[in-house]
């Protein structure tokens, strides 16, 4: 299928974005690695590495800023985050725009992934005042406990090609008010817009050091490369946290490396994420929140919804609106009004659409869509989002393809709904539309979804800032931005003091001297 575009001049565009946000020249042209644009297929970039030797040394330096950074009060922390906002502000139009150039998504996409970075560090800010422990209760008499949150040291964190630049602000942002050094490595294909961040970056320490601050050098590090660079990262001794995001099996060879010597880990991993339409479910909203979920960024988000469970007594009403609402969609240059569905970032997630799709064939379903659309050649991969309907919970329904594919099928009971949600490796999130009190509680229960994320009558993605994001199982179990996220960036102290003359042991244990 073709479709007859404007053309565009993306990689000049990118540059002339990188030059306005301060990015140096020499960082993105004339080096070793590679970056494309999804929207054409076309080079963008050619960044400069670092070596394993200069990304160790990025680490060790980091650990001396920390060391200096975690003296800093914590208010003060905050005041250089509330500036890195002010500069995301600024730069929201620039920065969301090469976002899209990047990594695909349509244009609100991209800015709104620029506001999510505005709003963790409002939140962060006002955190910066709020890091408080608890006063506990103690047995003995003329004492009192309590527990103290102290700086961690230096925060690692590795981000992927769909949120390229929010989910460093997630860490980063809570990292720095709560004391921490940081090094960054994002994506191999989203290196770009790594560059322009960390420029904002700059401009924002070096406003905090022109009102006066004091800010150590090394306190925020890029680190460019592959593979290679990220093992380093996980591996080194300085790195006290690694927040890593990416697939399962990404986290299956992060987790056990950074267990290995005692470090701490965040993982956000996949998520087979899946939502139930009940039988009193209002259709219209169900429709609209089904549709972003399954095909907002191209389906390539950790939250994207890839399984449908839908009750019989709907199914046949629900499911010709989604193959309509599939077949008239607007697939397309990201960047255009109007556009819903941009590119799958590279052949690879092409060539994974292909595959599931053809599995899912062969095991008997039914495959609305699923076409491969030409918009700028061959160097692009654009596709139809697929809709297929499945008669059994097997097969391509139980792993997650990173592409817009929905899986849906029938049910009868809720509590076979719920089973087969949970009947997955993943835990990221999950959602119910229904307007039945009792299915809606017993969707949240221990007895119902087994996700970090559990929604009623909204989609699986789309989380706000607020609140705790994670999942559990394959996901990884971590937890980043919201809610009391920001305790697994700091250290817990136990502190028992005794303002008494006398010496009482807990327990009722004596030992007279």
């Amino acid at each position: 299928m073709n479709i007859a575009v404007k053309q565009v001049s993306v990689p000049a565009e990118a540059a002339a974005i990188l030059e306005k946000l301060g990015v140096e020249t020499a960082l993105y042209a004339g080096g070793g690695m590679a970056s494309y644009s999804p929207v054409t297929g076309e080079q963008i970039g050619s960044l400069q590495t670092v070596s394993a030797e200069e990304a160790a040394a990025k680490m060790v330096k980091a650990d001396e800023a920390f060391r200096a950074w975690r003296l800093v009060p914590a208010p003060k922390r905050g005041e250089l985050v509330r500036l890195l906002g002010e500069e995301l502000r600024a730069a929201k139009a620039d920065l969301g725009r090469l976002v899209s150039i990047e990594a695909g998504k349509i244009a609100s996409e991209g800015l709104g992934e620029v506001q999510e970075m505005i709003d963790i560090c409002d939140f962060a800010v006002g955190l910066s005042r709020q890091l408080y422990g608890l006063t506990i209760a103690t047995e003995r008499p003329g004492h009192r406990m309590m527990e103290t949150w102290h700086p961690l040291g230096v925060v690692g964190i590795i981000s992927a090609f769909n949120f390229p630049v929010a989910v460093w602000s997630w860490n980063a942002a809570l990292a720095l008010v709560c004391g921490n050094a940081v090094v960054w490595k994002p994506s191999e294909k989203s290196p770009l817009t790594g560059l322009a961040t960390h420029a904002l970056f700059e401009r924002a320490l070096k406003r905090y050091v022109d009102e006066g601050y004091d800010a150590p050098a090394g306190l925020s590090a890029l680190i460019i490369g592959a593979r290679e660079i990220g093992e380093v990262l996980v591996d080194h001794e300085k790195v006290a946290l690694v927040s890593a995001t990416g697939s399962t099996a990404m986290g299956r060879a992060v987790g056990p490396r950074v267990a290995a010597r005692f470090g701490r880990s965040i993982l956000e991993l996949g998520g087979n994420n899946a939502a139930i339409v009940g039988p009193t479910a209002d259709l219209d909203l169900t429709l609209r929140g089904v549709a972003f979920a399954a095909m907002g960024t191209a389906g390539q988000r950790c939250t994207t919804l890839r399984r449908l469970f839908v009750h019989d007594s709907v199914y046949d009403t629900l499911v010709p609106r989604l193959r309509s609402a599939y077949a008239s969609v607007k697939i397309g240059n990201p960047m255009e009004d109007g556009t819903l569905v941009g590119p799958l970032i590279d052949k690879l997630a092409f060539d994974g659409f292909e595959k599931a799709l053809a599995e899912a064939k062969a095991a008997g379903g039914v495959v609305t869509g699923g076409e491969r659309v030409t918009i700028y050649g061959d160097k692009s991969y654009y596709v139809r989002p697929a809709i297929v309907e499945m008669s059994k919970h097997e097969g391509p329904v139980l792993r997650e393809t990173f592409a817009p594919i929905l899986y849906i099928l029938r049910y009868s009971d809720i509590k076979d709904a719920i089973a087969m949600q949970n009947d997955v490796g993943a835990g990221l999130s999950s959602s119910i539309f229904t307007n039945d009190i009792r299915e809606a509680e017993l969707f949240m229960s221990a007895a119902g979804s087994d996700c970090g994320i559990a929604n009623v009558n909204i989609g699986t993605s789309g989380a706000e800032i607020g609140g705790a994001f994670g999942g559990e199982k394959e996901t990884g179990g971590g937890r980043e931005s919201g809610s009391d996220a920001w305790r697994a960036y700091m250290r817990r102290t136990t502190n028992t003091i005794n303002f008494g003359s006398t010496l009482p042991l807990a327990q009722g244990v004596v030992f007279d001297v």
